[in-house]
């Protein structure tokens, strides 16, 4: 019996794991995927989708035959004795004799039948659910079990497990003790150490220990063959693989799995003609291969766009009718879906299921289902759950959520709620994404209690809604009269886990907060306070934003002192906030300076404590404030710094004080040497107070004495020359920085672009000065962009496509730059606007208001309104609203600029 001794408690309950679908061969995307979009948040359906859904769902029936259909079918995929297991495991989870006694007597007590494919089965369903400690529990209890020895198929599977969860180090240590549990060197015993270093990212460590056994004239069988193999390839380790396959040929343990890790060997070398030659070659030679040799091909093919080519591979083996197609259809389906190609992925499935009968694995359907529900494409979620069931494809836990998410969306709650309560009765566990639409559909029908209920138990499940949906709870709570069911909820929390409480809290005084219920949060944090409950950083933040929100400033101050007093640390932009609303309020000089006197009382006065208040009054507008302060250091023995300087002068700025600002200004370079930031900051202010004749004056002094200018200081006068239509003098500013040898900074580059979109003028003045050049300059280039956003210049589809790369070396892209191009764009290339965005996302940008009022915009002009109105829903739940709407409720927005 082969037992594994390893070092549970190194283990931490939560961390993740994830086991391919096949043992060791494909790299395909893994079945359980889904966790990548478990956690997206979908946005909400409209009327129409509501109403399609009620037509393909209940036309026919009731809200009780509904969830009789969908829990019989949850029923095919009963897994309660897997959850069962992991119940026993998990309910047992302390590191002693005597839990582990515990466990072992609870799980005997199953009276399970044990077998290599019934631990597989148990391991698999553990790794789906992230429960690696778990796993190694039942594996070591499955060993010492009488009758049942683990296989190199168990081994492999739980070395596989711990490799995925980055915790090689525990099988490396068992490996290393193996021999002082084993009988000595014999077949099995290295047979294991190779499959383990192999599977641990150790290959060099598996090649040393084969080198070891050839010598002795021991082998290797094919199973563990095979998993060196793979190894080797997954490590790139391409000259070690031509050695093992000539071990493997010679000892005649080639077989389809062989085949398909050499086609996989040649894809990592990015040498797909060569795979395709080589499977066809197999082909001629009548050698037995896998569909999942050729998905790998597919697989490759689609990561690299080349999608036609990859259909193309696919019928030409589809017409040889040698080996089944459906690990290449899946792989094609899954890479459609996850580049976004949603439209024809369900194109692909259904062409391929008319045709051919194709019905997808489980988790490939599930990958699609997650996406159709994050675009609020309902009536085709409910098209592809009833092609599910039809097809007796047994749901899991993801397929489940994704119905319950349906209904939710949908607005059956009734059906919705029906199957939360019965979710015992198929092992339903629902996730984040489903307990926050549950919650949120509940709120939404008025059902508080019932909402209350899920989220209680939401919360014992370790799992925490949204911000959101916490703030439509709590303003159902408040509305209702309830406030005190959510203090109940808090109060009664297991201080043991004062962690989840402070989360608790923070969520539901924020919630308050976001609600304009300030005052009830305040309330709650006075009862936490009563019960000597240290409320968290995060708590006195959302409360003094709440209370600044409502022009409560005196309680701001008084939260900001209390927050100090119990070691929190404040930052300049609160205390700038909090000051800023004391000068809003009835008696703002009296506010004021009682807060900087309580502040001067509790600290060592310092210029970082008068900073913050000049700096306050500054934005208040309130400059003789600031002076007071200002004067106060002096006063006080305190020599203002550099900052106090420029605080002290931007309050002038602000106020459009511009005779003070000037005085002071000069008052400080005669008394002394000031630096560049000081002149810096002169010349920002003067062009936001839009004095262009001075900021000008004072930028060529400036140069003259020798000072280089900020990239603030530049951007912010192109920026006044531009909104003031001095081209002519932009374009001489950009031919000084051209000399200097300074590159655009994005904020220019944007600045030009903008304007170019709303006139030539800028082009024109560009060509009077500079002529039209054909040179490779950045700043050559960027006039040809000038010309070609303002419509002068003639842009060819390959340039259009290549937009971004023009730019680049020109000067750096941010996402107002793709905004810019996404909206040029639109004008007349929409379906390159749609590709742009997506690039927008793929690139890691989270597009914001103007980015989808543009592709709405663009959408709409050009009569695609299906188009747009997914677009606007996805802007909705991300919180945004659109610029305006028509009265006809179509979506037209007033672009800004």
């Amino acid at each position: 019996m082969i037992m594994l001794q390893l070092p549970l408690k190194r283990v931490a309950k939560s961390t993740r794991v994830f086991v391919p679908h096949s043992i060791f061969i494909l790299n395909t995307p893994s079945p359980y995927i889904h966790h990548h979009y478990q956690h997206q948040f979908y946005p909400a359906a409209t009327s129409t989708q509501i109403a399609v859904v009620d037509e393909a769902v209940g036309s026919c029936f009731n809200a009780k035959d509904v969830v009789f259909s969908f829990k019989e079918w949850f029923k095919r995929g009963n897994i309660v004795l897997l959850d069962r297991i992991f119940e026993v495991l998990s309910a047992h989870d302390e590191d002693d004799a005597n839990s582990r006694l515990a466990a072992d007597l609870a799980l005997s007590q199953l009276n399970l039948r044990l077998s290599e494919s019934f631990v597989l089965t148990v391991l698999d369903h553990g790794a789906r659910h992230h429960e690696v400690l778990s796993c190694l529990k039942f594996f070591d209890w499955a060993g010492r079990q009488g009758g049942f020895h683990h296989t190199r198929v168990t081994l492999h599977a739980i070395f596989s497990i711990l490799a995925r969860a980055k915790l090689m180090s525990l099988v490396l240590d068992y490996l290393a003790d193996y021999g002082k549990h084993r009988y000595c060197y014999n077949v099995s015993f290295y047979n294991v150490l190779v499959m383990g270093y192999a599977v641990a990212g150790k290959p060099d460590v598996a090649l040393q220990v084969f080198g070891r056994m050839r010598f002795k004239g021991l082998d290797l069988d094919g199973f563990s063959y095979h998993v060196l193999l793979n190894a080797l390839v997954e490590q790139s380790c391409f000259d070690a693989v031509e050695v093992v396959e000539k071990q493997i040929f010679n000892g005649g343990f080639e077989n389809d799995i062989t085949y398909s890790i050499l086609v996989k060997n040649l894809c990592k070398q990015n040498l797909l003609d060569e795979a395709e030659a080589y499977l066809r070659d197999l082909v001629s030679r009548g050698q037995p291969f896998s569909g999942g040799a050729l998905a790998i091909i597919v697989d490759a093919l689609c990561k690299k766009k080349q999608y036609g080519k990859a259909m193309e591979l696919m019928e030409e083996f589809k017409q040889w009718g040698l080996a089944p197609m459906n690990d290449a259809y899946g792989a094609c389906l899954g890479n459609l879906v996850q580049a976004g190609k949603v439209e024809g992925a369900l194109e692909f499935l259904w062409d391929k299921k008319s045709l051919e009968g194709y019905v997808p694995h489980l988790f490939r359907y599930n990958i699609l289902l997650c996406k159709l529900l994050r675009e609020s494409r309902l009536k085709e979620v409910c098209d592809l759950l009833t092609d599910m069931k039809e097809n007796d494809i047994s749901p899991d836990k993801v397929t489940m959520n994704a119905a319950l998410c349906l209904f939710c969306k949908a607005g059956m709650s009734d059906v919705a709620l029906e199957l939360y309560n019965s979710r015992d009765e198929f092992g339903l566990s629902p996730n984040s994404l489903a307990f926050n639409y549950l919650i949120n559909t509940l709120c939404g029908d008025g059902s508080i209690d019932e909402a209350y209920r899920v989220l209680n138990n939401s919360i014992n499940q370790g799992y925490f809604p949204s911000a959101k949906t916490f703030s439509i709870l709590a303003d159902a709570l408040c509305r209702e009269g309830k406030i005190d069911r959510m203090k109940e909820l808090v109060f009664n929390f297991p201080e043991k886990n004062f962690r989840q409480r402070d989360l608790i809290v923070d969520k539901f005084i924020s919630a308050l907060c976001m609600a304009q219920r300030v005052e009830d949060g305040y309330l709650m944090f006075g009862d936490l306070n009563r019960l000597t409950k240290v409320a968290t950083r995060n708590t006195y933040v959302n409360l003094i934003h709440g209370f600044i929100n409502i022009s409560k400033g005196d309680f701001a101050a008084r939260l900001l002192i209390e927050m100090q007093e119990k070691g929190y640390h404040a930052t300049p932009a609160m205390f700038r906030a909090v000051v800023i609303c004391l000068c809003n309020m009835e008696n703002p000089i009296t506010q004021f300076f009682k807060l900087l006197e309580m502040q001067l009382s509790r600290h060592e006065p310092n210029c970082h404590i008068y900073n913050n208040f000049i700096a306050g009054a500054g934005h208040a507008k309130k400059p003789e404030l600031a002076r007071e302060v200002f004067e106060m250091m002096h006063r006080s023995g305190i020599e203002p710094n550099i900052s106090s300087d420029i605080l002290m002068l931007q309050s002038y700025l602000k106020s459009q004080r511009i005779s003070d600002a000037s005085n002071f200004f000069c008052d400080l370079c005669q008394r002394r040497n000031v630096g560049r930031k000081l002149w810096n900051a002169m010349v920002v202010g003067l062009c936001k107070a839009n004095r262009i004749d001075m900021a000008l004056d004072i930028f060529t002094k400036m140069k003259s004495a020798g000072m280089v200018p900020s990239n603030e200081c530049c951007e912010e006068v192109v920026k006044l020359l531009c909104s003031g239509g001095y081209y002519d003098l932009v374009v001489n500013f950009i031919n000084e920085l051209e000399k200097q040898g300074r590159r655009i900074s994005s904020f220019i580059g944007n600045t030009l672009l903008f304007h170019s979109l709303r006139t030539q003028e800028l082009y024109e003045a560009w060509v009077l000065a500079r002529g039209v050049q054909d040179e490779t300059s950045s700043i050559a280039m960027l006039g040809q962009l000038i010309g070609a956003f303002c419509g002068r210049l003639r842009v060819s589809s390959e340039h259009i496509e290549r937009w971004e790369e023009l730019i680049e070396p020109c000067f750096p892209l941010n996402l107002y730059t793709y905004n810019m191009l996404l909206r040029r764009l639109s004008w007349n290339h929409i379906d390159h606007a749609c590709q742009l965005f997506n690039r927008i996302c793929q690139k890691g940008y989270e597009p914001n208001q103007w980015t989808y009022d543009i592709l709405i915009h663009g959408l709409v002009q050009h009569g695609r309104t299906a188009e747009a109105r997914r677009r606007e829903e996805e802007m909705f739940m991300r919180g945004f609203d659109p610029t305006v709407k028509n009265q006809s409720g179509n979506f037209c927005p007033s672009l800004r600029g």
